[in-house]
């Protein structure tokens, strides 16, 4: 059925009344626009497994709808896609386009390129330059070979796009790849991303050009002076911008920050049909319209939050929805059948040939030049050959300008395609930097025997609401002898698809580095690590705030990678629950009258997963931290000339590796004269004695409810020898300054749950307790809610209780795994094979 544009209505009158709402222009885009995004979805989910970036499944889910497989069917392809509804589909994938472009640029922070040194900007200029004048050569043989005499466009604008098309690296592309593949932090991520930015900014300004001598693309001369018109009315525009536009910005930005958290709608509104204008104006001038948006992201300022809540109000519907139908409509474009015969074939292992090594051996010899290894050298070639949305922007472009013909299109959209899938697998084949420390680390027990090396802390938080009660931590573990405290802070980011985690990564870069923010002039970067700024100006502690994005179900590999490279020798984590507490003591009094303290935050069953991941594999000792509101930093400040007592620590001892790390714990917190601590050791009685405890492996079904304790022989007269020798060597270094207790009780956790609702105390530490002695071995049976607390740790932290609790884990031997354990009650004789007794 044939239609005349002009006559199609928007909306159908509905089958009942015998209308077919796929003739009608709204219920269309709607069958489309779902069909786009299902499609497109699917197929990032099945490329998820090769850590292929979204844009893959995006390019070929339109391909797939388009002409080169499902459009083959006509009846489908006029019924789905018919001509008459493209012009629809494309305005509004163009708005999408133009808000994304948008993000871009405010993603884009131009004073992280200047700080990012001669080194990215020499490697950024030969991944331009050579696959430029590589794109250029073969541009020649191309017009020749694929265009009719006829078609043939204009020299100039055909190797200005073909030089551009070969050229550019796609900026949010490789950012998505390297935080996938862990290299965000690492010096060739930092490299990478430090070129990217300024091969971004160079693909514009080459677009820009581009599309000024392309015209309208109608054939017919056309004087130089309009090419030149266009042009310098592009550079009035951007001085423009950069002049007038962005300190006004800056006043809107500063005026439309968030109150209580909102932030004033007038100053969104102004911002988006800021965007909307800016495109205009280009648009008039003859440059295309989503470089006027891109330059008006650049005028948003990168330091306030406005950009950010800016970004978060628009992203999810511009990237999860619009976008996709602007990649879709490029696959819609491409039909690989136009690639005819073995010239056309050629000609597209020609394309990509020169694609790859003119961007890979510009790239890999400057980076040997400024003397990069050469294994980091080739990583960096194939991650700067990375195309995306630029590209595409690029190719869709020199299509509606007449500069590509059809079979010039499907040759570098491929190009595009192959480039990029590449990359992830290529560069997980050639670089893979090592995961572990050259030195052998020592657990915190036994780092006290050098007393000139400085004790390493990497301690994680979520968010502000941890910074006090870590801060308390640390400064009770800070000791008054020689040895310094060193302190990374890590601040943990989720990494999601949104491109605002993307965002954050740049914000992080202040000096060129990836996550890594320093203090300069006495200034902080980070509004989350703000509270150790007090804190490092009390001497004696070195801070170091440090920010990890990335994925929750990997970020547990993040943090101990951070621990091996920094040779920590204590991970301090949050628990996945936080209560809120008022801090302070008398607030603390006041809430156990209530109850109000005892309803925790739940920030999420991930980042439990993610402590769950640090405790199995961290190179070091590791303490999870049950904040119910302990101590703040300001009563701990005032106190540090011991006037008076400000944290009460009790540390609670049975027995094993876990405890002895606590008991070690607990000596370095008596050094401090602002705490108090008090040891508290249970014994066996020996009515309890005869009665063994057998442990077995629980079942795999609801084995996550259990216990783990540690597979590995173990000689309880030898663990019960070195707990007394730890006892001992505790009491001749810190008996004058803790108070020691011996307790024989009949029942374990009544006797534990009578210390943690005392008033007494504002922190307990505990350990782990995977070598259970007897009298912890019974609680092996209890249906555990917090498992990898341990038995006393998921005793105290599951009941109504006052103080904190840190639960420490000793760093675990090489091949030591644990197993989830129930248990059988008989009398019997220890055995380690099959059955665990205690």
């Amino acid at each position: 059925m044939a239609f005349n544009i002009t006559a199609v209505k928007t909306s159908s009158d509905g089958a009942w009344q015998g209308d077919n709402p796929l003739n009608f222009a709204f219920p269309l885009l709607i069958v489309q626009t779902a069909l786009i995004v299902a499609v497109s979805r699917s197929l990032a989910f099945l490329f998820k497994p090769l850590r292929q970036p979204k844009v893959i499944a995006e390019i070929v889910g339109g391909i797939l709808l388009g002409p080169s497989a499902l459009g083959r069917n006509t009846a489908y392809m006029h019924r789905v896609f018919p001509p008459w509804s493209m012009p629809t589909l494309e305005s509004v994938a163009s708005i999408g386009l133009l808000f994304f472009l948008f993000l871009v640029g405010l993603e884009l922070d131009l004073s992280s390129i200047r700080r990012s040194g001669k080194r990215a900007f020499g490697i950024a200029i030969a991944g331009i330059t050579l696959p430029f004048l590589a794109g250029v050569g073969v541009a020649f043989v191309i017009r020749n070979a694929l265009y009719a005499a006829a078609d043939r466009p204009g020299y100039a604008e055909f190797l200005v796009f073909m030089g551009v098309a070969l050229s550019i690296t796609a900026f949010p592309v490789l950012a998505r790849i390297l935080a996938e593949l862990k290299l965000l932090t690492t010096r060739i991520g930092e490299t990478a991303m430090a070129a990217a930015a300024f091969n971004d900014v160079a693909a514009w300004i080459l677009l820009a050009l581009a599309v000024a001598l392309a015209g309208d693309g109608g054939g017919g001369e056309k004087s130089p002076l309009v090419s030149l018109w266009v042009l310098l009315s592009g550079v009035g525009f951007v001085v423009f911008m950069m002049v007038v536009i962005r300190p006004g910005m800056k006043r809107v930005a500063k005026r439309g920050s968030p109150e209580n958290g909102v932030v004033r709608e007038s100053y969104v509104c102004l911002t988006l049909a800021g965007v909307m204008v800016s495109g205009f104006v280009t648009d008039l001038i003859g440059i295309h319209s989503i470089f006027g948006a891109f330059v008006f992201g650049l005028t948003i300022p990168k330091d306030g939050e406005f950009g950010h809540r800016l970004i978060e109000r628009i992203e999810d519907f511009v990237s999860g929805l619009l976008l996709p139908l602007y990649f879709a409509t490029s696959g819609l474009k491409t039909d690989v059948a136009k690639i005819r015969g073995a010239e056309s074939w050629g000609m597209l292992g020609l394309v990509v040939a020169t694609a790859c090594a003119g961007k890979i051996v510009g790239t890999f010899v400057v980076a040997v030049m400024v003397k990069l290894p050469a294994r980091e050298a080739l990583t960096l070639g194939f991650l700067m050959n990375t195309k995306g949305l630029v590209e595409l922007i690029v190719l869709n472009i020199g299509k509606e300008k007449k500069v590509l013909n059809d079979e010039m299109f499907a040759i570098l959209v491929l190009m595009a395609l192959f480039t990029t899938f590449i990359t992830t697998p290529t560069v997980m084949a050639i670089y893979k930097p090592a995961r572990s420390t050259h030195r052998k680390l020592k657990d915190l027990s036994s780092s006290e025997h050098s007393t000139k090396e400085e004790l390493r802390i990497l301690a994680c938080l979520h968010g502000p609401a941890n910074v006090s009660s870590l801060i308390s931590l640390v400064e009770s573990i800070r000791t008054t002898k020689i040895m310094r405290l060193k302190l990374f802070v890590m601040h943990l980011m989720e990494l999601t698809e949104r491109t605002s985690s993307i965002i954050m990564v740049q914000r992080a870069r202040k000096n060129g580095l990836p996550f890594v923010h320093r203090y300069r002039h006495g200034e902080c970067h980070s509004s989350v690590v703000g509270g150790f700024q007090a804190y490092r100006q009390l001497g004696r502690v070195a801070v170091r705030p440090i920010t990890a994005v990335s994925p929750l179900h990997t970020m547990h590999e993040d943090i101990c990678h951070m621990a091996a490279t920094k040779r920590v020798t204590m991970i301090i984590l949050p628990f996945h629950k936080r209560w809120n507490v008022d801090h302070g003591r008398g607030h603390r009094r006041h809430h156990q009258d209530c109850g109000d303290g005892n309803v925790p935050e739940n920030v999420g069953h991930g980042w439990r997963l993610v402590n769950q991941g640090v405790l199995k594999n961290a190179p070091c000792s590791v303490a999870v931290l049950v904040d119910r509101g302990l101590g703040s930093l300001e009563p701990r400040i005032s106190s540090l000339d011991g006037s008076n007592v400000v944290e009460r620590v009790c540390v609670i001892f049975f027995g094993g590796p876990d405890d002895r790390e606590a008991l070690e714990l607990g000596g370095r917190m008596a050094e401090h004269s602002a705490v108090r601590v008090t040891v508290v050791r249970f014994l066996v009685r020996e009515t309890l004695r005869s009665n063994a405890v057998t442990l077995r492996p629980a079942s795999s079904k609801g084995k996550e409810k259990y216990y783990t304790y540690l597979t590995t022989n173990m000689d309880p007269g030898k663990e019960k020898e070195i707990d007394e020798g730890a006892l001992e060597d505790f009491k001749s270094k810190w008996k004058e300054m803790v108070e020691y207790k011996e307790k024989e009780p009949n029942n374990i956790m009544e006797e534990i749950l009578s210390i943690g609702q005392s008033q007494d105390f504002d922190l307990i530490v505990v350990g782990r307790g995977r070598l259970p002695a007897s009298e912890v071995a019974p609680l092996a049976e209890r249906q555990a809610e917090h498992p990898e607390l341990g038995p006393i740790g998921d005793v105290l932290a599951s009941s109504r209780i006052i103080p904190s609790i840190l639960v420490v884990q000793q760093h675990n031997k090489p091949q030591v795994e644990e197993i989830a354990v129930s248990k059988i009650v008989r009398e019997s004789s220890l055995s380690i094979n099959g059955d665990a007794n205690v």
